[in-house]
């Protein structure tokens, strides 16, 4: 299951470690169910962060004039 505040990198190498568990097939049906259960909970966890990150980018824009402006990610 996710913390809180656990980072991207570590959640996502939990959830590897969980794919690569659960395609082996040699965990009992219970241990699979949950496996899953927190592999989607680690999924939507890191989909959150990187919602999040996406929504910090900036880029730098190069005006007509020669200076630089901030613009979002998004208005491209």
């Amino acid at each position: 299951m996710p913390e809180k505040n656990k980072d991207f990198e570590s959640s996502l190498k939990k959830l590897e470690e969980i794919v690569t568990e659960l395609e082996a097939g040699d965990l009992p049906l219970e241990k699979s169910i949950k496996a899953f259960e927190d592999g989607i909970k680690l999924t939507r966890h890191c989909q959150k962060l990187l919602t999040e990150a996406e929504l910090k980018i900036e880029k730098l824009v190069d005006s007509d004039d020669g200076s630089f402006d901030l613009e979002s990610f998004d208005d491209s």
